[in-house]
């Protein structure tokens, strides 16, 4: 199964990393440097099983910049967008 993942933050990345044991991956960024450290099989981001599953494990992962391709290709595609946090809570738990 081709899957395209949209982001690759932390949880783009997670996903990307765990679905490429077993299916072709794509994991689309905006940036290039993230782009060339992920075929690089380097994590972008500081995570200690990212980091082991990149280096040691057989991942059918690749990233790219062309989300245009990348999501025409695929079966299914992840959107692992950024979530931005209020740093001051409101009250009432918002």
């Amino acid at each position: 199964m081709k899957i395209a993942v949209a982001g690759t933050g932390y949880v783009g990345l997670s996903i990307a990393t765990l679905l490429a044991q077993h299916h072709q991956v794509t994991a689309v960024d905006v940036i290039p440097e993230k782009v060339e450290k992920i075929n690089r099989k380097v994590s972008p981001i500081q995570d200690e099983y990212i980091e082991k599953y990149l280096a040691e494990k057989p991942l059918n992962l690749v990233a790219t910049l062309d989300g245009r391709k990348a999501y025409a290709d695929a079966d299914f595609v992840v959107i692992a967008a950024p979530t931005f946090l209020r740093h001051q809570s409101r009250g009432g738990g918002h």
